[in-house]
């Protein structure tokens, strides 16, 4: 038989998830934001031109560094998106483990008062 949804989330060390979700979300807005404040390098450097003896080989040189320049673009594209899906993740993150805990303090309340009313019932039933 399957474990109850109840035994997985007793089994959760919920003090420490509350305690570490903050540090999770400024860790993301850390990171989207010396990501997002990166810009571009400019690959474009000259060292190697000089000393290119003709033509031919300073076309393929240059072609061999536009190629490098679109990677080098493609894969800083896919760094802000990673980092974009990651502050987003780590805020989800946040708001979920607000809601179960809010959540958990509701049931320790409706706990409390349906031994409330319980004992008030078995007192009703003596009396």
């Amino acid at each position: 038989m399957g474990i109850s949804w109840l035994t997985v989330l007793q089994a959760v060390p919920w003090s420490d998830v509350l305690r570490n979700a903050p540090k999770v979300a400024d860790g993301a807005k850390k990171l989207w934001s010396s990501v997002a404040g990166q810009q571009g390098q400019d690959a474009s450097g000259e060292g190697g031109m000089a000393h290119a003896t003709g033509a031919t080989s300073a076309e393929a040189l240059q072609v061999r560094v536009d190629s490098l320049e679109a990677t080098v673009s493609d894969l800083h594209g896919q760094l802000l998106t990673s980092a974009e899906l990651i502050r987003e993740l780590a805020e989800q993150n946040t708001r979920l483990v607000e809601r179960v805990e809010l959540n958990r303090v509701r049931a320790v309340r409706m706990t409390w008062a349906l031994v409330a009313v319980a004992t008030l019932a078995v007192a009703g039933i003596v009396w």
